[in-house]
């Protein structure tokens, strides 16, 4: 995801266990070609590895803002895999803040919700002027 034209995550790393079952499947992934092309079609996007035998897979994203989220990847398929890679580059990094209450104001909005297919900008409009 990008704010303001600048993408906001700078670093993936995946962490994985050599002899692991649970890592089998991110051991597929980056044996296999689909990681290369991960790569080069975020070419800003660091990506690395990190050996930790004994512990279960993980997928660890860094952000600009300095935030940083873990995802599991135990035992997930190679699909869901690159499915998590992307969600993790399509996020922001903040962490999701609940609204509380709902809005409420004295004078609500007369302008109402536009849409796509409201088309005005070809339409004329009669104004007239009246003075007191």
């Amino acid at each position: 995801m990008a704010t303001r034209g600048i993408q906001q995550l700078k670093h993936l790393q995946l962490v994985y266990c050599e002899h692991g079952g649970s890592s089998s499947h991110l051991r597929q992934y980056l044996n296999s070609s689909k990681i290369l092309s991960f790569c080069n079609e975020y070419p800003s996007l660091e990506v690395s590895t990190k050996l930790r035998n004994g512990k279960h897979p993980y997928i660890k994203a860094d952000y600009v803002t300095g935030s940083s989220k873990q995802v599991c990847v135990k035992n997930e398929s190679i699909e869901r895999i690159v499915k998590v890679m992307h969600m993790l580059k399509d996020s922001s990094g903040r962490k999701i803040a609940k609204i509380g209450t709902p809005i409420k104001t004295q004078t609500p909005s007369v302008q109402g919700v536009w849409t796509p297919s409201l088309d005005i900008s070809n339409k004329g409009f009669e104004i007239q002027i009246m003075e007191n």
